[in-house]
């Protein structure tokens, strides 16, 4: 489902080595200081390329845009038949990367988090538990379906940590916990 996706034990150690540190301030941020949905080598961008990654029975225009498939919403285990009913979340929100570390980056490296298609940072979710989520970390918000928490946990960590950015003491203790649920 997601790639790079490191197991229960390598998120824990990754998470023993984040830096702890205070949110740093929003000035200056903005989505646009991320571009995203960038072209993937082809007609189809960041966006189409998830869809088509996580989704089954996925159909495309000539466009590249997905017309037909299903979708299963990880963080409320929900189904979808529709391209216009889900979202891709960015696991880390492109607002909690920068209060973490994102605001010094080039834009470049802002570009490259925002389309990142070999680390567990993008995913297929329901609009809904997007949108409810928004820019919060996982202190403030965790999915629904608990049954998802570990491998949450596991792939916020691996982004925190593969992009060297900061978590909260709350973060951390609810990051912990999340961890704390996976069987291996």
């Amino acid at each position: 489902m997601l790639p790079g996706l490191p197991s229960a034990g390598e998120a824990r150690q990754a998470l023993g080595k984040l830096a702890v540190a205070a949110p740093r301030p929003m000035s200056g941020y903005s989505r646009g200081a991320f571009p995203h949905w960038a072209q993937q080598g082809n007609k189809c961008d960041t966006r189409e390329t998830v869809l088509e990654r996580d989704g089954q029975g996925v159909k495309r225009d000539a466009e590249c845009r997905a017309v037909s498939g299903t979708w299963r919403s990880f963080y409320d285990d929900k189904t979808f038949t529709a391209a216009s009913q889900v979202d891709i979340d960015h696991i880390v929100p492109l607002a909690n990367a920068w209060r973490s570390g994102a605001d010094t980056w080039t834009n470049d490296k802002r570009k490259a988090f925002a389309n990142d298609l070999t680390h567990p940072q993008l995913l297929t979710v329901s609009a809904a538990t997007n949108r409810s989520k928004g820019d919060q970390s996982p202190d403030q918000w965790q999915p629904p379906a608990k049954s998802a928490w570990c491998v949450y946990g596991r792939a916020w960590t691996s982004v925190k940590s593969t992009y060297g950015l900061t978590v909260t003491e709350e973060e951390r203790k609810m990051l912990t916990t999340m961890l704390g649920t996976c069987t291996a």
